[in-house]
């Protein structure tokens, strides 16, 4: 039992010994929140999905550190964004521009919701149609005649 207990405590122990923890120290305050906002907005290229600020792939770790040394360098959060876009290409940005080359990142979405929103109208419209076609004459007079007679004289 005590071995077992041993054993256990020693795999809780290294668990965290591969864990990184990075620790930066920032001339300003204003350097911290544009490092902090610069991470948040950078995708990691290994990582689908993922911010560098949520990325423990050793890409996203370098491209921190990068990060962390430009704007040390007093370098502006546009020309950040521009190295790392000339390197890495227009994916490493969570919110690309809107130009030719990414319209339909920008429109598609709209456009596959009004396909959408015009095929269930369709749809609706013909079950509405069709319904009213299969209604006989015969069980339309019984409904009229239901609604029209007095509800005391059915009961009796």
């Amino acid at each position: 039992m005590r071995r077992l207990a041993t054993v256990i405590l020693g795999l809780l122990l290294t668990v965290g010994a591969h864990a990184r923890v990075e620790v930066h120290t920032f001339d300003t305050p204003q350097h911290e929140a544009r490092y902090n906002k610069l991470i948040a907005e950078l995708r990691c290229l290994v990582c689908q999905n993922q911010n560098l600020a949520d990325s423990n792939a050793e890409l996203a770790v370098d491209l921190r550190r990068k990060t962390y040394e430009m704007v040390n360098q007093n370098m502006s959060e546009k020309e950040i964004a521009d190295y790392m876009v000339d390197r890495y290409g227009e994916f490493v940005l969570y919110r690309p521009p809107l130009n030719r080359e990414t319209l339909l990142l920008w429109t598609g979405p709209f456009v596959i919701l009004l396909i959408g929103v015009s095929l269930l109208i369709r749809t609706i419209r013909r079950r509405r149609a069709q319904q009213g076609v299969n209604v006989d004459a015969a069980k339309l007079q019984a409904a009229a005649s239901l609604l029209d007679s007095d509800p005391d004289k059915r009961d009796a």
